[in-house]
Order: structure tokens, then C-alpha cells, then sequence
């Protein structure tokens, strides 16, 4: 009989958190998420780091954040934690953020925006910004419905749709 394994979940927002709980689904472990903190961006999780890292001697503690454009994933945990890590604190740094995680897969990605698999890059991390690239290839969607959803209106101050986070989760998740 095989038992979860119990963990905590730190992360900038919604569809950080539907990317981590799919990559503990596939690791072939089983887990059992406790909690999810954060959902509200970086500095959150860069707030309560030390109360993480010292919760973490109980139950691991699984923490998820962008690179953006800091230079090196060492440096940002250095900046961010002064003090010995716990083993059981897992900080994890996507570079440059969680949108170039999905644009990796290229074909299943260019399949479900509509379109063509040659528009997005080979190595989606050296995107200076995976979140524009990620919008402004979407404007060239066939599909009405998700240029609607990720892309912001024009003429909107918003940097993002009104449902980006809503369609690229049910990517994270169905495909």
C-alpha cells in the first residue's frame, strides 16, 4: 500500500500553481497537497520565504517563482533567504517564467492556440519575456475564442485578457 507523500505548495499565482500540481501528478509519486500559499506574485512568496523555509522542518514545502529577469536562480535564493535553507524547502525557479514551461511544448502549445508550430521558438527561456511573447503570438490565433481570452482588448491598460490565466490552466491541464 503506498502512501501520499504530504506537501505545501508556495506560488505568484493561479497558473503556477495548476503547473506544479500537474508536475506532481506526472512525477509518478504520489503527493497529497496540504496548502497553497501565495497566488499574489513574487513579492508574497519573497515575504514569507524564512516562515517557509522554518514550516518546512514539518511538511515540505514546494515553492514556484519566476526568474523574470534576474540573472541567476542561485542569486534570487540568496537574495531572498539569508539564512541555511531546510532540506525539505524545494525552491524552484522557472526561467524566465511559468509561460516558457508551456511554450516548451511546442507542438501541443501551437495545436491548442491555433498556430503554427515554426512560431515559437526552439528555447522559449531566452525570451526576454515569455508572457508578452506568449500574448503577442496569440493575437495570431485562428481561434477567436482564446485571442478573446489571453490577449488584452485593444485599447485596454490591461497587460493581460480577461481569462489568460482561466485558458492557459485548462492547457496545463488537459494538454
Amino acid at each position: 500500500m503506498s502512501h501520499s507523500i504530504p506537501i505545501n505548495l508556495a506560488v505568484e499565482d493561479d497558473l503556477s500553481e495548476a503547473v506544479l500540481r500537474m508536475m506532481l501528478h506526472k512525477s509518478g509519486r504520489q503527493y497529497a497537497v496540504s496548502s497553497c500559499y501565495g497566488r499574489s506574485g513574487f513579492g508574497y512568496l519573497k515575504s514569507k520565504i524564512i516562515g517557509f523555509n522554518n514550516a518546512a522542518k514539518g511538511t515540505p514545502f514546494l515553492i514556484l517563482t519566476d526568474l523574470d529577469k534576474k540573472e541567476c536562480a542561485p542569486l534570487l535564493l540568496q537574495e531572498w533567504l539569508r539564512i541555511p535553507k531546510h532540506h525539505n524547502l524545494l525552491f524552484r525557479k522557472a526561467v524566465r517564467s511559468v509561460e516558457s514551461w508551456l511554450l516548451a511544448d511546442r507542438s501541443s502549445f501551437a495545436s491548442f492556440i491555433g498556430v503554427q508550430k515554426d512560431s515559437i521558438p526552439l528555447s522559449p527561456d531566452d525570451q526576454e519575456d515569455p508572457k508578452r511573447f506568449l500574448i503577442e503570438i496569440t493575437v495570431k490565433s485562428r481561434k477567436k475564442e482564446l485571442r478573446e481570452a489571453i490577449t488584452p482588448a485593444k485599447g485596454s491598460t490591461a497587460r493581460i485578457g480577461p481569462d489568460y490565466n482561466g485558458t492557459l490552466i485548462n492547457f496545463t491541464e488537459r494538454y
